[in-house]
């Protein structure tokens, strides 16, 4: 029995389990997925939890149903590459022929001094409904949104339309939307002015305070409440595993998602140092789904004796929503740099709800996917074989 283990049940993970799972029925192969919670957690919608908004509980349990994958609930919280075992929860021991790591990424609030201590994050349903709880008293509140990457736009622009009492407050080192087209950057600025966010470009947060923030060159701004979304970091596990990682503790990997160090070792999604022709990947639901679909793949060919395929992946799109009535899409060229064509309005406000929806389907597909790994992939981004 060929035992494989998967970390972490983020999108990047469930999908590599499912597929694997599917593409090896009739095969003497175990899939053992590894995930803190029972909870699949939608974080690409952990904004609307923020603003007040209930999503569906979506149950790993009730996916896996079927599929011959066990789930082991608990906390990664050592692995052993030269024992090939994995510690969870410091209790129990699971061992592996073949790893995939899928373990994401958080929010760095170690980067600036004061955010771990007083700033709210995303990272999760509880933290997100920390913060709405936070909003919901009616109070004429300031709220500081640290972070002017997508999912900072996101989250000023969804507490924003759902308590327009609030004083919303953008502080971007950069222009907001930046790496958007002209006309698709025009219609964001606009629905951040039409929704009452302030915007302050240029600023550069250097401490997090009780009651407020502190900008580079001394100035302070007043605030109730700090939303940090400025950056994220991975856990310490691979590294202090020994495995090879790049300077932000993710793991290199080679053309065919292999650790460059312990090729038994998979990496996909957010923890994953993924080099395509144009630079880095960045970590997101549009490209983490496609490695764990590619790895999944690249696993069952070696182990019918076949020759690994490099990953090949381009962007096709940056949705980004500005509530629940408004969005932008901008298409993209494969690096990700901006094309003529975008959506705006109501037909984008569609078009992010429909590549947003409940990522089940799309599990589903990849357990159904043949065996032979020749496909298409079009969720969210564009990828083929």
């Amino acid at each position: 029995m060929h035992e494989i283990v998967v970390l972490g049940a983020g999108y990047a993970g469930m999908t590599a389990a499912v597929s694997i799972a599917g593409r090896t029925r009739k095969e003497d192969v175990r899939v053992t997925l590894v995930s803190a919670s029972e909870r699949f957690t939608e974080r690409l919608r952990l904004h609307q939890v923020a603003s007040g908004q209930e999503l569906k509980d979506l149950r790993i349990p009730d996916l896996l149903r079927g599929t011959g994958i066990e789930l082991v609930t608990g906390w990664v919280t050592g692995i052993d590459p030269e024992t090939h075992t994995v510690r969870v929860d410091d209790e129990r021991v699971v061992q592996y022929d073949t790893l995939v790591y899928a373990l994401g990424s958080v929010t760095d609030t170690r980067a600036v001094p004061g955010a771990d201590d007083h700033a709210f994050t995303l990272d999760g349903p509880a933290e997100a409904t920390v913060l709405a709880n936070r909003l919901s008293s009616g109070e004429h509140l300031t709220v500081a949104v640290c972070g002017g990457g997508l999912t900072g736009i996101e989250a000023a622009a969804e507490l924003a339309e759902r308590h327009p009492g609030l004083d919303v407050v953008l502080l971007a080192r950069e222009e907001p939307g930046a790496a958007l087209g002209p006309a698709a950057r025009r219609h964001l600025d606009a629905a951040l002015d039409r929704l009452g966010v302030r915007v302050r470009s240029g600023a550069d947060v250097v401490k997090v305070l009780p009651h407020g923030v502190e900008l580079a060159g001394g100035e302070t701004l007043a605030a109730d409440v700090v939303l940090w979304v400025g950056g994220v970091r991975v856990a310490p596990l691979a590294a202090a595993a020994g495995l090879t990682v790049d300077d932000r503790g993710r793991i290199v990997t080679d053309a065919y998602l292999r650790s460059v160090s312990h090729p038994d070792v998979y990496a996909i999604g957010d923890a994953a140092a993924i080099r395509q022709r144009y630079g880095m990947m960045h970590g997101t639901c549009q490209s983490g789904m496609p490695t764990g679909v590619h790895a999944a793949a690249t696993i069952v060919r070696a182990l019918a004796g076949k020759a690994p395929r490099p990953f090949r992946y381009g962007y096709f799109h940056t949705p980004v929503s500005l509530g629940r009535g408004d969005a932008v899409v901008q298409f993209t060229h494969p690096d990700g740099s901006p094309r003529r064509m975008y959506l705006t309005g109501r037909r984008a406000a569609w078009y992010k709800e429909t590549v947003s929806a409940s990522p089940w389907p799309g599990f589903a597909r990849t357990y159904k996917l043949p065996a032979s790994g020749m496909f298409a992939w079009r969720r969210g981004g564009n990828y083929t074989r």
